[in-house]
């Protein structure tokens, strides 16, 4: 069978860094199209389906027979893959015509289709359709079925077609690549919703007159939450306030002051830096600013349970002549903002169990239209209500131009001009979708860049006490306008704006049922064990798109809410707290999956599967192994396959809320599977065991030299070693009983530390010292007594330790030093009896205060001896930190080696100057 490019070797670094990169693009990213959760990026998942079919030269032999001539074959390759995952080659033609010969040419020009049966945010199935393959994109969750039909279905069905809206067809002809067309029509009938609204919701939006007498459109009211406080001689409107600052911008800082008259409260915007105290002492805890009563959380919450909680305008922003303007209320504002709520709102109710998801659940937000204000309610129901009337419009504008009026709608697969109309309607359901995300009462205002916060900035809903409810006929954050200019950056970037030869499908379907697919690709994303619940999240954008959409998909959108039963995760609240219950749910649900996906795989192309789930669970102090990753492997490998390889893909970016001093995961971890021959062998433990410390130190010592961070090294490790485990059917104990996953992982991390440790052996013995010492203790003391045990075995001595910086002895005691404490890296000598422990320690201080450029220097000036020898301590040193719960330390570590590559390259460059600079004095 011959072996695809991905199961030999891969440019990682390159395709790290434009995965890595991506996820700081916005502009035009599809990803702006409609908001989706963990996307995988477009680079890395590009990387992956092209590699997955392109034949590595291994498998030539008649053409490269040499490993010279393979290993420069797969060289030309990579140039190719290097090119096609850059964002700017994106929609490169002459790119991408290589990157499709390639696949034709290893697939006997019969390309075969490509199935995500999770496919979520789309991007796996928009790539295979980028790089020329039928795609197929199917989920249960209705809002991600909506976005795969916006990306893969839609616009090829319309592609080359010019618009059809009147101001497009009175200009001159031109040519209307790709959905350009689709686009323009979006925009105009978008612009068309925006001039109605205003007609019927103006009103509500009232400007505010500065001192001059010139009107300023308001971006945004700011309003604070309210409960009555617990104090009986007070009982003022106590404010929630996480903060009274309005503006941090250099020279224009603005802030609100309360003044309290008596048991009533008003509020003033002020121009300074003097923001008065948050209120806020804790969690869902205030303190009163009038009497200066605490309030415990209990309070809050049983007043906002029973409704008695409020919310008052605190401040007014406006955008004119000179930029953002704070105005205090007044009457008019206050009273505008007391419309009364639209006769149709979503009405539907929240999930009553996951509080860990919705935080505002504990606050008495029981149906979702409770997240917004009256007035947003509004905005959103005339917008939503006009999507239906832009869509009849744009149908009839369609009939004019030239298109055929056969009444078939999109989801029937019609192409006329009902299926055009309904086309565009579905994007300009999205941006009312857009306008949901960042017009609810749980949007913060962000003082930085003077704006409103969206709610999803993380993937969960949580309480906001103070809120910014943005003007949507502004031109500014929050508005009708924004969200329609990155529509069109959306449909004018590189994603979409080309010609597509195939059309896609996207349906919603379960995957664990069989969709009479065959012979096809898979490469797919599953859901993370009890990670993230898509469909109680998602029910948010679903019920404001159901409303919008209900007539064009009315089997998609049959259901009141997201179907959330089949749902494949493991959350004990959908089975009355049951861990064992939800944890049977989603085991005996994935397998079924890769059942099924066994039965739709070609044989000889590789099964791609990603998952970024870091180990974290602990089996008795004695195993360590994450359930996600335990229930993903055996559901591989139950399933029938094996796999062939693996593939840390660097696909988070590190400035997301959640890896800021974290160590989360920087990577997904992509599994290469192949399907397992009928007639594979069976295994004891001792020869699992002995055929594992064969192959996997040299797999990770690949690992290592690819830099990967420490913190993916884990769960990378796990790609070679459940190799071995799965090539077998069975690989029996002792007892004869089948071995579990979870006791091959736990053997898969013993072999991980005893690499760790045979490691530092090749160390110099003070470093090896040290190492020992810090296993320990850390950086904490240790009885000088304990310390010279162990100084005696490596036969080292404390004092010249000390000497040489290394650590603090005195006072019957023995520490190591703090990186800040070690002596001048620029005194060091390379024979030092404890160099190489001072050089991990320097380097991981000087990336800590200087970045890549100061630890290049750094290592400009050692030998490479030194430096790798360092880099491979470091990997140690993160291994204990976390392990012992050393989250600080174990950070810096991590973050020095996750720039390590950046780091040689500097290192090189200063080295080459150096050498330069050398040659010229000596020619003088």
């Amino acid at each position: 069978m011959k072996k695809k490019l991905i199961e030999v070797a891969l440019p990682l670094d390159a395709i790290n860094a434009e995965s890595a990169r991506e996820k700081s693009i916005r502009h035009g990213h599809p990803s702006t199209l409609h908001l989706w959760w963990a996307r995988r990026p477009l680079a890395a998942a590009r990387a992956v389906i092209w590699s997955s079919l392109v034949d590595d030269p291994s498998s030539h032999p008649e053409e490269f027979p040499t490993e010279e001539a393979q290993a420069a074959e797969r060289e030309r390759l990579f140039a190719i893959l290097c090119d096609l995952v850059k964002w700017e080659n994106s929609n490169n033609e002459s790119i991408l015509a290589k990157a499709k010969a390639e696949i034709l040419k290893s697939t006997d020009g019969k390309p075969p289709a490509l199935l995500d049966p999770f496919a979520g945010g789309g991007a796996i199935p928009l790539e295979a359709q980028r790089l020329g393959l039928e795609a197929h994109a199917s989920d249960l969750n209705p809002v991600a079925v909506m976005i795969n039909k916006a990306m893969i279905e839609i616009p090829p069905k319309f592609a080359g077609k010019p618009p059809v809206n009147p101001d497009a067809r009175a200009q001159l002809a031109a040519e209307w690549k790709g959905a350009a067309g689709l686009a323009s029509d979006v925009r105009y009938y978008g612009e068309w919703m925006k001039q109605e609204a205003f007609k019927r919701i103006g009103h509500l939006y009232p400007k505010v007159k500065d001192e001059g007498g010139q009107e300023r459109t308001v971006i945004a009211w700011i309003w604070v939450r309210t409960v009555k406080c617990p104090n009986p001689a007070c009982g003022c409107e106590m404010p929630l306030a996480s903060s009274f600052v309005l503006s941090k911008k250099k020279g224009k800082e603005a802030y609100v002051q309360p003044i309290i008259e008596g048991k009533n409260i008003r509020y003033e915007a002020r121009y300074g830096k003097g923001a008065p105290e948050s209120p806020k002492t804790g969690r869902g805890q205030f303190k009163c600013i009038c009497c200066g009563e605490s309030t415990k959380s209990e309070h809050i919450h049983t007043e906002f349970q029973a409704k008695r909680n409020n919310a008052q305008l605190i401040a007014i922003v406006t955008e004119g002549n000179g930029g953002r303007a704070y105005f205090s209320p007044y009457a008019l504002q206050i009273e505008t903002a007391k419309c009364s709520a639209p006769e149709w709102m979503p009405e539907a109710e929240m999930n009553q169990d996951c509080t860990d998801l919705i935080s505002g659940r504990g606050y008495g937000f029981t149906h979702w239209h409770e997240l917004f204000t009256p007035r947003q309610l509004t905005a959103l129901t005339t917008f939503s209500a006009l999507v239906g009337e832009a869509q009849a419009k744009a149908e009839a504008d369609a009939i004019a131009a030239g298109l055929t009026d056969d009444g078939i709608g999109i989801a029937d697969g019609g192409v006329g001009a009902k299926a055009y109309g309904q086309a565009v309607g579905v994007y300009l359901a999205f941006v009312v979708d857009k306008m949901a995300d960042l017009g609810n009462a749980l949007n913060g205002w962000e003082p930085n860049a003077q704006c409103p916060r969206h709610l999803f900035a993380r993937q969960a809903i949580p309480m906001i006490w103070d809120y910014a409810e943005s003007n949507i006929f502004s031109n500014s954050s929050g508005s009708w306008g924004i969200f329609l200019d990155n529509q069109m950056n959306s449909f004018s970037a590189d994603s979409f704006c080309f010609v597509r030869d195939l059309e896609g499908k996207a349906r919603q379907f379960d995957a664990q049922s069989d969709n009479g697919i065959r012979n096809i690709v898979i490469s797919t994303d599953p859901p993370y064990y009890d990670n993230i619940g898509y469909a109680d999240l998602s029910d948010f954008f679903y019920v404001w798109l159901r409303q919008s959409l209900k007539d064009t998909y009315p089997k998609l959108f049959k259901t009141v809410l997201v179907p959330k039963a089949e749902e494949l995760v493991a959350t004990p609240y959908r089975f009355n707290g049951s861990k064992v219950k939800a944890r049977e749910f989603f085991e005996n649900g994935m397998l079924k999956a890769f059942k099924q996906i066994f039965v739709y795989a070609c044989n000889d192309i590789p099964v791609t599967v990603y998952y970024a789930y870091k180990q974290s669970e602990d089996d008795d102090n004695t195993n360590t192994a994450s359930t996600g990753w335990e229930t993903m492997l055996s559901a591989i490998i139950q399933a029938g396959f094996s796999v062939t390889g693996t593939w840390p893909v660097r696909t988070e970016c590190s400035s997301r809320a959640v890896g800021q001093s974290t160590n989360a995961l920087a990577s997904s971890i992509v599994l290469v599977c192949r399907k397992r021959a009928t007639n594979a062998p069976t295994s004891t433990r001792r020869d699992f065991i002995n055929t594992l410390k064969r192959e996997l130190k040299p797999a990770l010592e690949k690992l290592q030299a690819s830099n990967i961070a420490p913190v993916d090294l884990a769960q990378s490790a796990i790609g070679p070693g459940m190799a071995v485990f799965s090539r077998y059917s069975q690989v029996l104990e002792a007892n004869g009983e089948p071995m579990r996953v979870r006791a091959a992982l736990a053997l898969i991390n013993q072999e991980l530390d005893a690499h760790f440790t045979e490691s530092t052996a090749e160390m110099d013995k003070g470093s090896r010292f040290c190492y020992t010492l810090f296993e320990q203790s850390g950086f904490a003391q240790m009885d000088y007594g304990t310390a010279e045990v162990l100084a005696v075995k490596y036969n080292i001595g404390i004092q010249r330790l000390a000497d040489q910086g290394a650590l603090e002895s005195g006072k019957g005691k023995v520490r190591l030093r703090q990186r800040d404490e070690l002596p001048d890296p620029g005194a060091r000598r390379d024979d030092d009896e404890v160099s190489v422990w001072l050089l991990a320690q320097q380097l991981a201080r000087a990336m800590e205060t200087g970045g890549i450029e100061a630890v290049a220097q750094l290592c400009a000036k050692r030998s490479g001896y030194m430096v790798e020898g360092a880099k491979h301590l470091i990997y140690c040193l993160y291994s204990i930190c976390e392990r012992k719960g050393w989250a600080q330390d174990a950070f810096a570590y991590n973050s020095l080696i996750s720039e390590w590559q950046g780091v040689q390259d500097r290192a090189a460059s200063y080295r080459t100057q150096r050498i330069e600079q050398t040659d010229f004095l000596n020619s003088l």
